[in-house]
Order: C-alpha cells, then sequence, then structure tokens
C-alpha cells in the first residue's frame, strides 16, 4: 500500500512544470522560489505561449496523496513518549521534534523501537553511542619528560670565535 501511493504521486509531480519565478533564469538576483506576476503587459502573468506556465489550481495534488514521506508513510512529530501511543505504525513515521533533548531523544528511540514505529532523525542509532560520548572522569596523566640539559648545553656550547 505505501508504494503504492508512493509511486502515484511521483506519477502526478512528473505532470506538473516546474514553476519558477519570473526572469529567474535571466538575473542571478532573482531566486527561483515562486512569486506571482504582475503587471499590466505581463508575459507570464497573461500566459503567453513561450513563458513558463504559473501556478495554478489545476496542478494541485490529491488529498489522499499530500504531505507523504517518500516512503508513502505520512509524518508525525512527537515531543515525548507518551505521543507515540497514539501512532499507527503502519499509516505513520516518527520524526522527533528538534527541541527534544538527548536523554529524552534515546527513551523515545528505545520506545518506538519496542512499538515497531519507523523514526526518521534518529540522531543516536544505540544507547551504547551516548554512553561512549558521556565525559570520563579525568584519568591523572604522567607528565611528558622534558628533554635533558645535557643535549641543549651540547648545542649552545660550541666555541665562538672572537674576532680581533
Amino acid at each position: 500500500m505505501k508504494n503504492t501511493k508512493a509511486a502515484e504521486r511521483k506519477k502526478l509531480k512528473d505532470r506538473i512544470p516546474k514553476i519558477v519565478r519570473q526572469e529567474s533564469w535571466r538575473y542571478k538576483r532573482i531566486g527561483e522560489s515562486w512569486r506571482k506576476p504582475t503587471g499590466v503587459t505581463n508575459k507570464m502573468r497573461r500566459r503567453q505561449r513561450g513563458w513558463p506556465k504559473s501556478v495554478s489550481v489545476g496542478y494541485k495534488t490529491a488529498e489522499n496523496l499530500r504531505h507523504l514521506h517518500p516512503s508513502g508513510v505520512r509524518e508525525k512529530v512527537v515531543h515525548r513518549t507518551a505521543d507515540l501511543e497514539k501512532v499507527d505504525p503502519k499509516n505513520f513515521a516518527v520524526r522527533i521534534g528538534h527541541t527534544v533533548g538527548e536523554k529524552k531523544r534515546v527513551a523515545i528511540l528505545d520506545r518506538a523501537r519496542e512499538l515497531q514505529i519507523r523514526v526518521l532523525n534518529p540522531g543516536i542509532s544505540r544507547r551504547e553511542e551516548t554512553a561512549q560520548e558521556k565525559p570520563r572522569e579525568a584519568e591523572p596523566r604522567e607528565p611528558e619528560k622534558e628533554p635533558e640539559q645535557s643535549e641543549v648545553t651540547q648545542e649552545s656550547s660550541e666555541p665562538e670565535e672572537k674576532e680581533s
């Protein structure tokens, strides 16, 4: 079921032309993000032949195919482990909120693994990795050995010639 939705959505998306902002191909300073063309003599606004297509309601995606992850499931944002109980693993994948810390993220990952819910942004793959990342207690280090004085003095004790 998931793959059919994703394939169907891709098929629809391929039919829609690439919508770009007017003159974005001509000037570096104008980005491609869509802005509605205005102006009395504007060729793009008047849908003249040879100019790019404009945004139109006819390009709208079917409601059951909108907001899908490329894998064919819907996304749900969670901030705590209790939010996972409401998620159906067959139809939804989970994205952990960006404000969730490491400790709670690990708890959410563990619970999601138990419920067999897919996490889209795990951040931490295993509990062992988090244990390794924690700072260790300060261990006393051995002092580095300094070069012996005799080596330094031998180099500098070369006889200097006096000029007379």
